[in-house]
């Protein structure tokens, strides 16, 4: 095992976050302009619980900040902040690089500037993009779930997935989800023989080396926590593309999985932040930012989820497996042609 450089990277409960999502929705927009020590994030479902273990309590002492946590898909996120443009009830995103991309085009985000964020000063150079449109804090890498009482000896190689034994054993991502990526990018190396930097173009290759997995599936999620209460109960052997920041700590706490990484390769996924146009409570939403960025948040996240941190004077982090590829894909790619592969894969995946 080697601890990543900077150089190295170019059934939680379901209740707590649909309550604070209903939180988060009855409070926009009117209250939270009342309200002025209250901030609505929009993040990942599956950030929940550092969110709320770790974020929440910090920024209530460091800024003052009363958190409601709306966490759920980056789609999701993108579609709030475009249906309230005119209106914005979040403050602050946290979402995967290509959502940000899409965010930017649509005029929906405000730049991140280090006068009120000092802390982006830190940063990997990598981290912030598009002249501070957003940051990434921290990256965890992707492989494959599995569980171990079912799966002792791992998942050596993505091939796997695709293995006769597998069969009803196995649940994928959509696209809907960024993770859901990461199958289709692996399904383009195999199915094309090409290194990754060459296909990952490769769509039709990805699609047809999709249709092959079908006989293995026994579905395919758009919310993560419950495919992965499948996953910790032996329902599924394997559960294609998750993070470290999401297995990692819950093997930490003893359940029976681990996440793999299959010798073809494993994958960096950023996560980013970044700050909604005309949202409320804008300079406490600065400051939130800064603290996310700032040393503290960054090795506190980084330990408990597994993650690379993007703040360099940070050395709590990731520990990565040695000998496999990391990946990143063409993020402006997935952009441009996302939409139309997410209908292809529905109605590819349907089952």
């Amino acid at each position: 095992m080697r601890r990543l450089t900077q150089a190295g990277m170019t059934r939680r409960s379901m209740l707590k976050g649909s309550a604070y999502t209903a939180l988060g929705t009855l409070a926009a927009p009117g209250i939270l302009h009342a309200q002025t020590t209250e901030l609505v994030i929009g993040c990942a479902g599956s950030h929940t619980a550092w969110m709320e273990q770790i974020v929440v309590p910090h920024m209530k002492d460091a800024i003052g900040a009363d958190i409601l946590f709306e966490g759920t898909k980056s789609s999701v996120n993108l579609e709030k902040m475009s249906s309230n443009k005119d209106a914005p009830y979040l403050s602050v995103v946290q979402m995967d690089d290509p959502v940000m991309i899409q965010a930017v085009e649509a005029d929906l985000l405000t730049p991140i500037t280090s006068g009120p964020v000092p802390n982006m000063s830190d940063l990997r150079p990598d981290a912030v993009h598009m002249d501070g449109m957003w940051c990434n804090y921290v990256q965890p890498w992707a492989g494959v779930a599995y569980n171990t009482d079912f799966k002792s000896g791992g998942v050596a190689s993505w091939e796997d997935l695709w293995a006769p034994e597998a069969k009803g054993q196995l649940i994928i991502p959509s696209l809907q989800n960024t993770e859901g990526m990461w199958t289709l990018f692996m399904s383009a190396m195999l199915g094309s023989g090409k290194p990754f930097s060459e296909a990952q173009y490769e769509i039709d290759a990805a699609f047809e080396k999709l249709e092959e997995l079908k006989p293995n599936l026994l579905s395919v999620y758009t919310t993560m926590s419950q495919a992965f209460n499948l996953l910790e109960q032996g329902e599924i052997t394997m559960l294609a593309g998750n993070f470290s920041s999401y297995t990692l700590p819950r093997k930490a706490t003893g359940v029976p999985v681990d996440l793999a990484a299959p010798s073809e390769g494993i994958f960096a996924m950023p996560s980013g932040i970044c700050l909604v146009k005309g949202g409320p409570n804008a300079e406490l939403a600065e400051a939130y930012v800064n603290e996310m960025l700032g040393p503290d948040m960054q090795a506190a996240i980084a330990d408990f989820a597994t993650s690379v941190p993007a703040n360099t004077t940070v050395s709590a982090g990731a520990i990565i497996p040695d000998g496999v590829p990391i990946y990143a894909p063409d993020w402006a790619f997935v952009a441009a042609n996302r939409r139309a592969w997410i209908e292809r894969f529905d109605k590819l995946m349907a089952i």
